[in-house]
Parts: C-alpha cells; sequence; structure tokens
C-alpha cells in the first residue's frame, strides 16, 4: 500500500512539474521561453508592442432623454437563434428617487414584471412591423428588471431581448413607454 501511495504521488509530482514547465522555463536549447501570460502584447505592422486585451470604448448607438431619465443603447445585436438583444444604460437624470414602473407596459400579462423594460418594442419602418419583448411562459419579461428603482444620478445596465427582424433588416427603431424613439443599427452576434 505505502509503495501504491509513493507510486501515485511520484506521478502526480511528475505531471505538476511537466505541466510548470509548459508555462515557461528554457525551451530545450537553453534558451528562455515566455510563458503564455507573458505575451499579452502583440507586435502591430510596425513592431510595436501593444496589448493584446486593449480595452473596447462602447459605442453609443443611441442616446434620449426626459425629465426623468436618460436612456444610452450601446448595442443591439442579432444572435444565431433568431433573437436580437438590446442593450444599455439608464441613467435617473431627475434629482429625485425614480421608479420606471411605467415602463412595464400596459398588457395585462406584464403587470407582474414591475419597474422593468417589459413595455418596450422594437420597429421595423421598411418593413412595416413592430417586435414586442420576448416573454418566458410565465409572462416574465427577457429584460431587466429595476428593482427597488435607481437614486437620482444613479445608473443601471439594461438588456431586452425581441424576436429578431429578418436580416435584411438593419434599421430599427427602440421604443419605450414616454422616451423619444431611439434609431439604431443592428450588428450581428457570433
Amino acid at each position: 500500500m505505502k509503495a501504491r501511495r509513493a507510486l501515485t504521488a511520484a506521478a502526480l509530482a511528475t505531471g505538476l512539474v511537466l505541466t510548470l514547465a509548459g508555462c515557461g522555463g528554457e525551451d530545450g536549447s537553453g534558451k528562455k521561453r515566455a510563458s503564455s501570460e507573458s505575451t499579452s502584447a502583440a507586435k502591430n505592422d510596425d513592431g510595436d508592442k501593444k496589448p493584446s486585451h486593449e480595452p473596447t470604448e462602447e459605442k453609443v448607438l443611441a442616446e434620449v432623454s426626459n425629465s426623468d431619465a436618460r436612456l444610452v443603447i450601446t448595442s443591439a445585436v442579432r444572435d444565431q437563434g433568431g433573437f436580437l438583444t438590446v442593450s444599455g444604460t439608464v441613467t435617473n437624470a431627475g434629482g429625485k428617487f425614480w421608479n420606471p414602473s411605467q415602463w412595464r407596459g400596459d398588457e395585462k400579462e406584464l403587470n407582474a414584471n414591475g419597474a422593468s423594460m417589459a413595455g418596450a418594442a422594437l420597429v421595423d419602418k421598411a418593413g412595416k412591423k413592430r417586435y414586442l419583448i420576448l416573454r418566458d411562459t410565465d409572462g416574465r419579461c427577457l429584460c431587466t428588471q429595476f428593482t427597488g428603482g435607481l437614486k437620482p444620478n444613479e445608473e443601471k445596465s439594461f438588456f431586452a431581448q425581441f424576436p429578431a427582424p429578418p436580416e435584411s433588416t438593419t434599421d430599427i427603431t427602440f421604443q419605450i413607454a414616454d422616451m423619444p424613439p431611439a434609431d439604431i443599427q443592428i450588428t450581428e452576434g457570433e
């Protein structure tokens, strides 16, 4: 039994040493080889080094506001499953606490969604079609719910998922409650 434990320990130790050796150290020719973590800088065409994981700046597709809130849409992505997800941020632009209860929509089925993006819709003007937010079998929207509302100047992220318009449709209008309509462009997902 002791021999078996010793053999198992030796095998584990050898595996660990080989794993660590694969992460950095010498490459067999006596030269130091960098680990994959330390090679996070890539060279561009000029030979300069730049980080491969540069922070990406969020592109603003649309920004609309009223006396209570500011809505910024940063993406409208069509995915392979036939859905379109709109996302961005909502900021309380008023000077007092704000609960977007009117955003849940007028449909009776959506009443249980509280302060959420449930009342959002997409309009395809060219195709003359309106797309309502997706719901699960219990009538809950596939969207952000703003539990607890927003304090003055507070910003929260949101998403809202819809059936995707046809592939030929690239321009749509996002609408919700008393906010002005926001014209946005759809991008293709992965």
